[in-house]
């Protein structure tokens, strides 16, 4: 199994209702996507300062199921019209569990 790792900083100006929309976009992707065999996020509680403001874990059966979200047209749209807009820095990291 392979585990997606993704932590977002949102811009200074980022609203409650764009991140809401990038939720609901996230939201929509197990459904659509073939191959995620577990998909979470949320936003950071804020107990410790200099955090990153958002998270998403995402586990694959294995690389390829991995690779093939990564450039998943749904995927790829979301990311377009609801993260990049809103988001100053993306890490990312992936491994097997």
């Amino acid at each position: 199994m392979v585990r997606h790792v993704v932590l977002f900083k949102f811009t200074a100006g980022a609203t409650d209702g764009q991140i809401a929309a990038m939720e609901a976009g996230l939201a929509s992707l197990p459904a659509a996507i073939p191959g995620i065999a577990r998909y979470e996020f949320g936003r950071d509680l804020r107990y410790t300062d200099g955090n990153f403001d958002f998270a998403l874990v995402a586990d694959f059966a294995d690389a390829d199921a991995c690779r093939a979200y990564g450039a998943d047209a749904t995927h790829l749209q979301v990311v377009a019209d609801h993260v990049r807009p809103i988001t100053d820095a993306v890490v990312r990291v992936q491994y097997e569990v």
